[in-house]
């Protein structure tokens, strides 16, 4: 599978290049240049997990990726002291226990979806980037779902809602724009994703964006439309 390819070279391109903290940081002041404190930074990994979606279409008719590719994605509950209500990849602090980042994101997207690890492989890691909303530095874990199994909210304290959204609906230029947030006299501008009856903005809308451009599957689309964004 082509896509299956793509993903599976990108971690290597990524580290080749080390280009993903870097390239969140271009343009007009964006979401990952707000200061960060170093002394109580706290390590984290997300599971950006690709599938082939089983029973939801595509909304788009766009042929800008294959109409079954999709990716996990979980709404955060609103009651969550970090980014609640926010659209992310599942996810976490990277505990003592954990064996790398890898068994952290897996061990996160289990707690939060009921997902099976074993059938996930995990093609590789992007490299580190920095939260500084809530101080963490994030290393994305991409992974492949082999054996897909069901997948729901396990604890409504931590997820409001677990969805799975089609590729192609997320490359497509109708449902793009830029996020815009206002904080501490500063204006903070990010690529976002209106999709599924949600917008995707932030860290996760950041990944996914770059994923995209590094991959070759984006398309253009209008960054001069603005959105407030949904905090």
């Amino acid at each position: 599978m082509s896509a299956y390819a793509d993903l599976a070279a990108l971690p290597l391109k990524a580290a080749q290049t080390a280009a993903l903290p870097e390239a969140m940081r271009l343009g007009k002041a964006s979401l990952w240049q707000m200061p960060m404190d170093a002394a109580t930074t706290r390590k984290a990994a997300v599971l950006m997990l690709f599938g082939a979606l089983d029973n939801v279409p595509a909304a788009s008719q766009k042929p800008l990726a294959s109409a079954d590719l999709d990716v996990l994605l979980i709404e955060r509950a609103a009651t969550l002291n970090d980014h609640p209500g926010q659209v992310a990849f599942p996810g976490g602090s990277v505990d003592l226990d954990d064996a790398g980042v890898e068994a952290a994101a897996l061990r996160e997207a289990e707690e939060e979806t009921g997902l099976d690890p074993l059938g996930v492989e995990v093609l590789g890691v992007l490299p580190e980037v920095p939260l500084p909303v809530s101080n963490f530095q994030v290393t994305p874990v991409v992974g492949w779902w082999t054996r897909q199994t069901p997948v729901d909210v396990v604890d409504y304290g931590e997820s409001a809602q677990v969805f799975r959204v089609p590729v192609r609906d997320l490359l497509d230029p109708e449902n793009r724009c830029m996020a815009v947030m206002r904080r501490g006299g500063q204006t903070y501008r990010g690529p976002a994703f209106v999709v599924a009856g949600t917008v995707v903005w932030g860290f996760t809308a950041g990944i996914l964006n770059y994923v995209f451009e590094e991959l070759g599957w984006a398309v253009p689309w209008d960054a001069a439309r603005e959105i407030p964004a949904p905090i």
